[in-house]
């Protein structure tokens, strides 16, 4: 398992996990992300039941298990959330801030210790060290409960599902060259995003954002101007097809 570190301001920073080799073919890469303050930590849709030792390792590397109050999930899929079990019996004091929708979903994947923290269907916030965290809605984008998390110290929007690529190999981090990324970016948003509405409902949410770096779940993470050229396209594109 992979890691850099993608931010690191004066109270906080951002460490992204992934590109991990020893994952089995047919299971999907994923991102990862941990958000470390002084005090606290907090780990961004943790992954599939298979990482979770790799995780667990890496996420060591950078904070205490101690500090590792807070897990997220945006919504309820296995490749996201399917460790929480074995996050439960590792950190039962901790909290997971979560859908409200999909609470007794995400219960199957094992959460007796753990405390849910039910995400209302407009949003709200998380508090970490001295630091505020906006969960935004991105409903039905793919799920129908479903939540990114923006930071606005860092101007970093983890965006899930939404700006993911599917590539094979050791792509790099950040999207080097747009024009070229959309082949690994079109037919997954075609197929997985069902509505025009809902995406243009997003789209005007994260336009009132500053954002410097959107990270999706799955593929590389858009800096600067990729970000602006991400939500241009991604505005003309016709979701919702096979």
């Amino acid at each position: 398992m992979k890691s850099s570190v993608i931010y690191e301001g004066k109270h906080h920073k951002w460490v992204v996990f992934g590109r991990d080799e020893s994952k089995p073919e047919k299971i999907i890469d994923t991102n990862q992300y941990l958000i470390c303050t002084d005090t606290e930590s907090m780990l961004l849709d943790p992954g599939g039941i298979e990482l979770f030792s790799p995780m667990l390792t890496g996420i060591l590397g950078y904070t205490e298990l101690s500090k590792l109050t807070t897990l997220f999930a945006s919504h309820q899929d296995p490749d996201i959330i399917s460790s929480l079990g074995l996050w439960d019996k590792t950190i039962p004091k901790a909290k997971l801030y979560a859908p409200w929708l999909w609470e007794g979903f995400i219960r199957h994947f094992g959460m007796e210790n753990i405390e849910f923290m039910a995400v209302k269907d407009e949003g709200g916030e998380i508090k970490l060290g001295s630091n505020n965290f906006r969960l935004i809605p991105a409903h039905y984008l793919h799920s129908s409960g479903n939540f990114n998390v923006y930071d606005p110290e860092a101007k970093i929007l983890m965006s899930g599902d939404l700006g993911a690529s599917l590539e094979k190999g050791d792509v790099p981090m950040f999207v080097e060259d747009f024009g070229e990324h959309v082949a690994h970016m079109e037919y997954f948003h075609r197929r997985w995003m069902p509505s025009n509405r809902a995406k243009m409902n997003w789209i005007a949410r994260v336009k009132e954002l500053d954002i410097k770096m959107m990270a999706p779940q799955h593929g590389r993470i858009f800096k600067d101007d990729a970000v602006q050229e991400f939500l241009a396209w991604f505005e003309k594109l016709d979701v919702g097809c096979a």
